[in-house]
C-alpha cells in the first residue's frame, strides 16, 4: 500500500490505526536557521519537499493540493506594490498587491498591520476591483491539466487548490471593512461573494471536464481568530454555504469525497455551515489556547468529520519527553479513525531539527 492509498483509506475510515507522516511546511525563518546550522544544505534551502523528506515526514498537505492561485483566483493585473511613505519610527507604510495598506518594519518579520484598504464601496468596487476579477480563458488551469497527464503520484494523494469564498474578500477589505460593509451594503458584499466564488467554480470545472482524477479538494478560508469567527456564522451559512455546495457537488459528481479547508483560529461555529454543505475535513486543527482537537468534533458529528493537523508543532523547541507526551495524547485521537495528525501550522523557528526528526522517527515506529 502506497502513501496515497494510505491516506485516502485512513479520511475514509477504511484503516484505523496506520496513519501517514504529513507535515504543513515551514516558516522561511526555520529554514534559514536549520541552514545556518548545517542541518540543511542551499539546494534544500531552496525544496522544502527535500527538507521534508530528509526529516522523515511522507508529504506535505497543503502542497500535495495543487495550485495556480496566482494565475486563476489573483486580480489581474494586481495593484502595483510600492512604499507610499516612511514613517518617523522607521516603520514603511506600504501598499500591497492586494490593495492594502499596510505598515512593515525592515528586517521584522511579522503579520503585517493593516492600516486602511483601496476597497471601501460599491465606488471603488466598480472602478479598482470588479474589472480586476472578470473570468477570462486565462484564469483556466491549464498547467495543472498538462501537470497531471504527465505525472502519476504514489508518494502522496493529489488535491486541488480551489482557494477561498470569504477570506481573500477579508484581505481586500480588512476586518474592519468587512464589518462595515456587511452593515452599510450587504448587497454589494453578497455580490463580490458572487463573483468570486464563480471564478473559483469555473476553474475547479475545467480541471473535472479535463479529464484530472483527484483524490480531495482543498479550501483557504482564515476567517477566524482566537474566540471565534470574524463573520457571522448566520452570513458564513446563508451567503457563502451555498457556494461550497456547489462546488462539493461538482467534486461529488467527479468520485471526489475527501474536501478540506485550512482555516486557523477556533472554528467551531463555522463547522455545521462546512459540513452541511460538502467539506469534511478540518485542517490545520490549531491546538491554540483553546485546544481543538478532533475528539469533542467526532462525538458531536460523528463520523461525517474528518481531520488533518491538530498536533501542537511548539513542542519541536521544547525536550523530547514533551514530544513524547504530545504523541500519547495524540494516539487515542488516530484510533478515533479518520484523523490523520499533523503540526498545526508550519514549523516555526524555534524547532530544533534534531526534534522534528525525532517526532517524525516515533511517529513512523507507532503509526506506520
Amino acid at each position: 500500500m502506497n502513501i496515497r492509498e494510505m491516506t485516502m483509506k485512513v479520511l475514509n475510515y477504511e484503516l484505523i490505526g496506520k496513519v501517514p507522516l504529513v507535515h504543513f511546511g515551514f516558516w522561511d525563518e526555520t529554514l534559514d536557521k536549520w541552514l545556518s546550522e548545517g542541518q540543511i544544505t542551499s539546494e534544500e534551502r531552496n525544496d522544502p519537499g527535500q527538507v521534508g523528506r530528509k526529516l522523515g515526514f511522507d508529504y506535505d498537505w497543503f502542497e500535495s493540493a495543487l495550485q495556480s492561485y496566482d494565475t486563476c483566483n489573483a486580480l489581474r493585473p494586481p495593484f502595483i506594490s510600492r512604499i507610499l511613505e516612511e514613517t518617523p519610527e522607521g516603520y514603511y507604510k506600504y501598499s500591497d498587491s492586494k490593495g492594502a495598506i499596510v505598515l512593515i518594519k525592515p528586517g521584522v518579520e511579522t503579520i503585517p498591520h493593516e492600516v486602511d484598504h483601496i476597497l471601501k464601496d460599491r465606488e471603488s468596487w466598480e472602478k479598482e476591483f470588479r474589472p480586476r476579477l472578470q473570468f477570462t480563458e486565462e484564469r483556466y488551469p491549464k498547467n495543472i491539466v498538462d501537470y497531471c497527464r504527465n505525472n502519476v503520484r504514489t508518494d502522496s494523494p493529489l488535491g486541488y487548490y480551489v482557494g477561498s469564498m470569504i477570506g481573500e474578500i477579508r484581505d481586500y477589505l480588512g476586518v474592519v471593512g468587512l464589518s462595515y460593509l456587511y452593515a452599510d451594503d450587504y448587497d454589494l458584499l453578497c455580490e463580490i461573494c458572487d463573483i468570486i466564488a464563480d471564478i473559483r467554480y469555473r476553474q475547479i470545472k475545467y480541471v473535472f471536464d479535463n479529464g484530472v482524477k483527484l483524490d480531495f479538494v482543498h479550501f483557504w478560508e482564515d476567517v477566524c481568530f482566537k474566540n471565534g469567527p470574524l463573520v457571522t456564522p448566520k452570513f458564513f451559512h446563508d451567503i457563502i454555504g451555498p457556494h461550497y455546495k456547489r462546488i462539493t457537488d461538482l467534486a461529488a459528481e467527479n468520485g471526489v469525497n475527501v474536501v478540506s479547508v485550512d482555516c486557523d483560529g477556533m472554528i467551531d461555529s463555522l463547522i455545521p455551515t462546512w459540513l452541511e454543505n460538502g467539506v469534511n475535513t478540518m485542517f490545520p486543527m490549531e491546538v491554540g489556547t483553546w485546544e481543538a482537537s478532533i475528539e469533542p468534533w467526532r462525538k458531536k458529528y460523528g463520523r461525517q468529520i474528518r481531520g488533518v493537523g491538530g498536533m501542537n508543532k511548539n513542542v519541536f523547541g521544547r525536550e523530547r519527553s514533551d514530544i513524547d507526551k504530545e504523541i500519547e495524547r495524540l494516539k487515542p485521537l488516530v484510533e478515533l479513525g479518520g484523523y490523520i495528525p499533523c503540526p498545526d501550522h508550519r514549523i516555526p523557528p524555534e524547532a530544533k531539527f534534531e526534534n522534528v526528526q525525532y517526532y517524525c522517527e516515533q511517529m513512523r515506529k507507532i503509526f506506520n
